[in-house]
């Protein structure tokens, strides 16, 4: 069984083992009034453990807050819903399992094995990597370099207008004629989309279709949307969905996004580039065989012009 599924595997048993306990540790119970307590001081917080402090042994080998710390980053060990107490808990019945089965598959020479030293070799590797690449991604990002590739994306960005408009989407072009009319003769559009229209999802706001570019609308919409002025009402147009009846609230340049609005994307740019780059910078400098590879197809010869 690989090495993995054996944690997944142990770590279940632990904690569905747990979880009962869990469980009625949250059931609600009947709330009891404090008993006042006279010249009682004032609880002095502890001071957090440290990752050498010992939570628990086994055979006499330490289990230490860091390596609770490790295993709580297991995303196989993932407790929503439980608070830090319990998690610890159950993450020390973990560790003791863990170790419990490991002293026994050390003393069964399961660490001898050659499959194993290759399993544990690469797993070695895998961490060694991801850990190189996390302190690359950290010093990748940076104010200044957050900053640099937002000033460099926004530049780029062409101003677009923007239309905020309502539409009323009925079957047929005598329905949208006769909407079309008590608009214009003095209806409120919100009140006569709540009642007609057969957008889904539009109806229920009066037919706002809040603030769009010209390229998110079917065409015809679009550009009969975009040549109207604001607080114009529309003749029925017609789209592959049915007859509309527009109304446009108000138009504008759409505003450049934030940096807080970017932020994320830009730091995930700067973290896949810099790793990127420090992979490709590592391969360039080691000396790669790959007596294994397939050879290059042959490049067919140039045609000669005829003179």
């Amino acid at each position: 069984m690989p090495h993995t599924a054996l944690l997944r595997r142990v770590s279940a048993l632990a904690i569905l083992i747990a979880l009962p306990g869990v469980a009625l540790a949250q059931a609600p119970q009947k709330a009891q009034a404090p008993t006042p307590a006279a010249n009682t001081p004032a609880a002095v917080p502890a001071a957090p453990a440290g990752p050498d402090s010992v939570v628990a042994s086994v055979n006499g080998k330490p289990i230490t807050q860091g390596d609770l710390a490790i295993a709580a980053d297991d995303p196989a060990l993932s407790l929503p819903g439980v608070d830090d107490a319990q998690k610890k808990n159950l993450l020390v019945d973990y560790m003791v399992d863990l170790r419990v089965g490991a002293q026994a598959a050390e003393a069964a020479k399961i660490g001898d094995t050659p499959d194993f030293k290759r399993k544990l070799a690469y797993f070695r590797d895998k961490l060694l990597l991801d850990d190189y690449l996390e302190q690359e991604a950290k010093r990748a990002v940076t104010p200044e370099a957050e900053h640099a590739i937002y000033d460099q994306t926004v530049k780029l960005m062409k101003p677009e207008e923007e239309v905020h408009a309502r539409h009323i989407l009925v079957d047929n072009e005598a329905e949208a004629k006769k909407i079309a009319g008590r608009i214009k003769g003095g209806e409120d559009f919100a009140k006569v989309a709540a009642e007609t229209s057969k957008d889904p999802g539009s109806k229920a706001e009066g037919g706002d279709l809040g603030w769009f570019t010209k390229d998110r609308m079917v065409p015809d919409f679009a550009n009969a949307a975009f040549a109207m002025k604001a607080g114009q009402v529309s003749d029925p147009v017609k789209t592959q969905f049915g007859w509309h009846v527009i109304k446009v609230e108000e138009k504008r340049t759409k505003p450049q996004p934030t940096f807080d609005e970017l932020k994320e994307q830009i730091d995930q740019h700067l973290i896949r580039k810099a790793q990127q780059d420090l992979i490709l910078k590592l391969r360039a400098e080691a000396k790669i065989d790959r007596p294994d590879a397939p050879a290059e197809a042959a490049q067919p010869a140039p045609e000669l012009k005829k003179p």
